[in-house]
């Protein structure tokens, strides 16, 4: 896939409107409503000035969780939850929309801003339109949650068209959406030039270089719960890094298939075999495939569990829960030599304090490294921030699903259909 797109930079702005894709989909209270991060909302930012210091008028959207758009769709889904037919309401419906909606998201916007965030109380209805007619180069306005209508997820051309048709130009800057093929990530581009946000090249030229053009020695570092999320990325990484580190609860079933015992641990049977060909496929291929040597395990999967540690086999009673000593010490050393490391997956249950200490031992492996440090989205990144050590890696991505697809080497909707360079 081609990763070099036109930017900002290269859009005629001035006196334009612009469609702006954003990731506004931010954790809140599930009481209150309060945004409890506005990460994602600050990492819009750049974009977002850049466009209103040049001219544009700004015409953002998002989604935010995941509301059901319509509501005969809202009572099959109590009903499978085994609620009855006749006490599912609309009102209640109409209630579990209202905590999704974008109007905090606005509010707080402006305060980052320190001007005006418009906000619309539809996405493509009366309110929007005349909103976004009557909009002002240098002003913003906010859609209502991209969501609510259910052209959104089934990438509906005629929902992309009125979208696309409030705006002159497409910038997309919500890297954790693109590799989604829904209207206003890859739709409204059939009908707009598109161009990337400033956050979503950014990942595209770390992330790219990184797969395409590594400073080497290459190192991946994978973790997780399962073998099978990550197949596709071993098979890609497998043709282009020097080093692959398997981690988590993944790495079970590749010491399964070394023929190790490993009691009660999370353990794939119908991938032994596949576990098995990726280990003779790395030795076939001269790329060095390190698993754990010893762990740290419990009895059970809790917090309070008492940790013991296991080298070679894992006894019948007995699950991992995390790497241990001697095998921090071997990943660690891999890393250390390293010219680019990429990291997606914890080593092991990190957001229990006991069995945490190989995944920050990871984390502070890569910060000491030197080398260029990409962390993929999701668990790996809030692992990094938890621990502390988010300011000294090179990049920590922005998407979960995104970056993971990026490593497996997938076309994402959401960057083919922006303009090349």
């Amino acid at each position: 896939m081609n990763y070099s797109k036109k930017t900002v930079y290269d859009a005629p702005v001035a006196g334009k409107k612009v469609l702006l894709r954003c990731d506004f989909n931010v954790p809140q209270d599930k009481v209150t409503g309060e945004i409890t991060s506005d990460k994602r909302i600050v990492a819009a930012l750049p974009t977002i000035k850049y466009l209103l210091e040049n001219g544009a008028a700004v015409i953002a959207c998002s989604h935010l969780g995941k509301p059901v758009a319509t509501f005969e769709s809202y009572v099959k889904k109590q009903v499978e939850k085994g609620k009855k037919e006749e006490e599912v309401t609309r009102e209640s419906w109409e209630k579990s929309l209202k905590k999704l909606t974008l109007a905090p998201v606005a509010k707080h916007l402006s305060e980052l801003l320190g001007q005006e965030v418009i906000f619309a109380a539809d996405t493509i209805g009366e309110d929007a339109k005349a909103k976004a007619a009557a909009l002002q180069p240098g002003q913003i306005m906010l859609l209502e949650n991209l969501r609510f209508n259910k052209g959104e997820t089934k990438n509906d051309p005629a929902f992309a068209k009125e979208l696309a048709d409030m705006a002159e130009i497409f910038v997309s800057d919500a890297f954790g959406t693109v590799h989604r093929a829904h209207a206003s990530t890859a739709g409204v581009a059939d009908y707009l030039p598109a161009y990337s946000g400033l956050l979503v090249d950014k990942e595209l030229s770390i992330m790219g270089k990184a797969l395409d053009d590594p400073k080497r020695p290459f190192v991946a570092v994978l973790g997780g719960a399962k073998v099978s999320d990550k197949i596709n990325v071993i098979n890609n990484l497998l043709e282009k890094a020097d080093t692959i580190i398997i981690g988590g609860g993944m790495a079970y079933t590749f010491k399964k298939a070394q023929g190790f015992e490993v009691g009660k641990s999370l353990l794939e049977a119908d991938r032994i075999d596949y576990a098995d060909e990726m280990i003779k496929k790395a030795a076939d291929k001269g790329v060095q495939f390190l698993l754990p040597v010893d762990n740290i395990c419990a009895a059970e999967f809790s917090a309070d569990a008492e940790p013991v540690l296991c080298d070679g086999d894992i006894p019948a009673d007995l699950m991992g829960m995390d790497i241990g000593p001697k095998t921090v010490e071997l990943f660690s050393n891999a890393v250390s030599g390293a010219g680019t490391i990429v990291w997606n997956g914890p080593m092991g249950v990190f957001e229990f304090d006991k069995f945490a200490n190989g995944t920050k031992a990871m984390a502070k492996a890569l910060a000491e490294s030197g080398a260029i440090t990409i962390v993929g989205g999701g668990d790996s990144a809030a692992a990094v921030e938890k621990l502390g050590f988010a300011d000294k890696i090179t990049h920590i991505s922005t998407g979960g699903g995104a970056s993971l697809e990026f490593l497996e080497g997938k076309e994402l909707p959401g960057v083919a259909c922006l303009l090349d360079k």
